[in-house]
């Protein structure tokens, strides 16, 4: 890959209701047209909504919201969906799945971020602001990554260390 080459990143969680938009959107903003985010879910909302607080934290921050969709994995699987360079999984119950057989292999990642919408988290009111930051460390430090490591062969692997980074 050269930097030419726009890097098509999926993030992953069960309901691509929260983190995975949340991680899709700052990608999207802050990476500078050298990514392309998407994000799905294994089992996406019925409706197709994301979490409102989703939503709020994002457009609380500044970041936009709209068209946001939780989606299934299956779509990116598709003839015509667009190949991935970088599947990150966010959630441990998502990491520990079968995911589908992606086209094209792309390099894979697991960034382990607790749920915010958990009984536990959602009972403090600031769960989706904190998790749009810790997510947000992670996807500054991919962005700046420099063109010449963005590359397929090292790509999963500057993933992973960015995932074993603890959140400050």
């Amino acid at each position: 890959m050269t930097s030419s080459h726009v890097t098509h990143v999926l993030f992953i969680c069960n309901s691509n209701a929260a983190r995975s938009l949340i991680a899709e959107v700052l990608l999207n903003q802050l990476g500078g047209g050298r990514f392309h985010a998407y994000s799905a879910g294994s089992t996406p909302t019925p409706d197709g909504k994301p979490d409102p607080r989703t939503l709020e934290a994002l457009a609380g921050a500044g970041f936009p919201t709209d068209g946001l969709r939780s989606k299934s994995w299956s779509e990116f699987g598709l003839p015509g969906a667009p190949q991935m360079d970088l599947i990150v999984t966010l959630c441990d119950e998502a990491a520990g799945e079968t995911c589908p057989v992606w086209p094209g292999r792309p390099a894979t990642s697991h960034w382990s971020h607790p749920d915010p919408r958990a009984e536990e988290a959602a009972r403090n009111p600031e769960a989706f602001v904190h998790t749009m930051l810790a997510i947000r460390r992670h996807v500054d430090l991919l962005v700046a990554l420099p063109d010449e490591r963005i590359d397929r062969l090292v790509l999963g692997a500057e993933a992973a260390r960015i995932g074993e980074r603890q959140a400050a």
